[in-house]
């Protein structure tokens, strides 16, 4: 395989994009969905930003959830000023409801639904003054985004919304408790990771309140259960799922076939503290010093570009470090195709950030790649030590040189690891069978 002619300019630094760059797409057509049967429930998803090409996992969400029976309404708290956008995204921005912070609109909105419905408007904003009063993040949040969710609210009972769906435990789920509070409609919401560990402020009442609650692993029910005081009834485990069509090996043959060229190692994430870079490129140095030959791609940006590039710099010439910047999915889908090993090696952050399932390992055991991850948060649950991949502690630099030498030494391993991956995502990371249970919790919550 051709690695160059797949990915052109793949061994320069990838250029941060300008201001003015226009926002890139990849080509082809992008059809809204392929919805399977007629609407029977009008959904609004709310999530903090749109479009971030970080959150594929709630795209793919939404277009699945309209295969299987929803029509879903698209209310971001956040419009997104993004440089490139995933093809699939770009006909739902056209769609989606984007407000301000303020304007006319949204004061008139106000002002009516205070003269309407005083005890709830007064209500919902004192139940929300209390609850996030300790914490300065929720609290001056609240009081940011409440005129807003206010006009939210009745542009959803105009459009005929039955259920409102939060992505993330903080302020979107927030959001979804003000509405429920002002119209009555019913909410839910999905918690993933950061956003639990970080701040819990009002999720037992958030829970008591929803219809029901979706969390991405069994660690997380532990967490969100110990917070609330015990069993949480209306709380569902619902591991992110992927389309695995998409990243299917081409085949069915594992992937980074050529071993004409040094491997390949890609690491994919915002370019951040949790994600655990400046370890990976501390292992990539032992194993450089050590005469291991390899290829290190990072894709995705953020603030730590210029140190983790500055620290690439004391990776010996034999170990080849590069950064491709933010890409497209389908870019991405290729750049797996030419992949030897995957690496995320997230850590705990200071602040108590810390990663769920990264998405991108889900894609990477499902496009045929062997990973190595940290044993960390809910890992473990899609990452079986040996078995579908290789578990390191986070943080720990010397391990996970070892355990990238001994995949990158041993082909065999890896194929055995790779397969046995691509197996569990399929049987329980499966996007169409979440979108489908979804879809029925849904129907139930606006009954």
């Amino acid at each position: 395989m051709n690695r160059s002619a797949r990915l052109p300019g793949r061994l320069s630094t990838a250029p941060a994009p300008t201001a003015s760059t226009a926002p890139a797409v990849a080509p082809g057509p992008v059809p809204l969905s392929d919805r399977g049967p007629a609407a029977d429930v009008r959904v609004a998803y709310v999530m903090s930003r749109f479009p971030k090409l970080t959150e594929t996992f709630v795209l793919d969400e939404m277009i699945a959830v309209e295969r299987h029976g929803a029509r879903v309404e698209l209310f971001p708290l956040l419009r997104e000023r993004a440089e490139r956008v995933h093809a699939e995204a770009v006909p739902w921005i056209s769609r989606a409801h984007y407000l301000p912070f303020l304007s006319p609109a949204i004061l008139r909105s106000n002002l009516a639904v205070l003269v309407r419905r005083p005890r709830r408007y007064l209500g919902a904003l004192a139940a929300m003054l209390r609850g996030t009063a300790r914490s300065w993040n929720f609290l001056l949040g609240g009081i940011g985004i409440f005129p807003k969710v206010v006009h939210a609210g009745r542009e959803m009972e105009r459009l005929g919304v039955q259920h409102v769906h939060c992505h993330f435990a903080n302020h979107p789920a927030l959001a979804g408790f003000l509405i429920h509070r002002l119209t009555g409609i019913s909410f839910s919401f999905t918690a993933h990771g950061s956003d639990l560990n970080v701040d819990r402020t009002m999720l037992p009442q958030k829970i008591r309140e929803a219809a029901f609650a979706v969390t991405i692993s069994e660690t997380n029910r532990r967490l969100i259960e110990t917070t609330c005081g015990g069993p949480v009834p209306n709380l569902v485990v619902l591991h992110v799922g992927i389309d695995g069509r998409r990243f299917a090996p081409e085949g069915g043959a594992p992937a980074g076939n050529d071993t004409s060229a040094p491997p390949r190692i890609v690491s994919v994430g915002t370019l951040h503290e949790v994600k655990g870079q400046r370890h990976l490129i501390a292992a990539a140095r032992i194993l450089a010093e050590r005469g291991t030959a390899f290829e290190l791609s990072f894709v995705g940006d953020g603030p730590d570009r210029t140190e983790l590039e500055s620290l690439a710099g004391s990776v010996p010439p034999i170990g080849r470090v590069t950064f491709l910047g933010s890409l497209t999915r389908d870019r991405i889908v290729e750049l797996l195709k030419d992949a030897d090993l995957l690496v995320a090696p997230s850590v705990p952050t200071a602040s108590g950030k810390r990663e769920g399932i990264p998405v991108v390992l889900i894609e990477a055991m499902a496009s045929g790649v062997a990973v190595v991850a940290s044993r960390l948060s809910g890992i473990p649950e899609l990452v079986e030590d040996d078995v579908t991949g290789l578990l390191v502690p986070p943080g720990d630099e010397s391990a996970l040189a070892e355990a990238i030498a001994s995949l990158l030494g041993d082909r065999e391993r890896r194929a055995r690891l790779a397969a046995a991956g691509r197996q569990r995502v399929e049987a329980d990371f499966d996007l169409d069978r979440n979108a489908a249970r979804l879809v029925e919790l849904f129907r139930a919550g606006a009954a």
